[in-house]
């Protein structure tokens, strides 16, 4: 008679999950992964065959994760992608393992781009690109893609540390490079 499986995909992803938060996905080993999910490797090895189909889990776990925090955020801003940087900025310090899965590492599954995330299943990049039409702005998405470059370096200098910014000072700097580049 065989042993019944005490272990979950479900229960396993979410161990993985627990240490890419804490100290990022490449930390994840099969011992290390076993021990946070108080179990042996052997149900681990059973239901993935290499790392990448748990790192696609994980990914897809972190990407939810992300699209509840923004959809949680306090958005209360008028100037346009303000309060999307506000979030992508502070996810990024808040969580930056799962930031760098997410939005650097490159590691995107499913044909899922950086812009599906940030866009989220409601549309989030499609409101801001709308509130910046219905403010006057001339091309609403070119300004987006502009703004999205200064948000994402701003992310990636809060993953490093470089970024010390408080949130009245991140406000009028997001709102000094909207007016800026719906100038230009």
């Amino acid at each position: 008679m065989s042993r019944k499986a005490t272990i979950t995909q479900k229960e396993i992803v979410n161990a993985a999950f627990k240490i890419t938060k804490k100290e990022g996905f490449e930390q994840i080993t099969s011992r290390k992964l076993a021990a946070a999910a108080g179990c042996s490797t052997q149900p681990i090895f059973r239901i993935y065959e290499n790392m990448d189909g748990l790192k696609k889990d994980v990914y897809d776990k972190a990407a939810a994760y992300y699209e509840d925090y923004y959809n949680d955020f306090n958005k209360t801003h008028e100037v346009p992608f303000v309060d999307l940087g506000l979030a992508y900025i502070g996810f990024a310090q808040k969580y930056p393992h799962l930031f760098r899965l997410l939005f650097i590492s490159g590691q995107g599954t499913g044909g899922r781009s950086m812009y599906d995330l940030v866009n989220g299943s409601t549309e989030n990049v499609v409101k801001e690109i709308n509130k910046a039409t219905a403010s006057g702005a001339g091309n609403a998405q070119q300004l987006f893609m502009q703004m999205w470059i200064f948000i994402h370096g701003a992310g990636c200098m809060a993953v490093t540390g470089d970024y010390d910014l408080d949130e009245a000072s991140s406000v009028a700097m997001l709102e000094s490079a909207y007016k800026a580049f719906c100038l230009g």
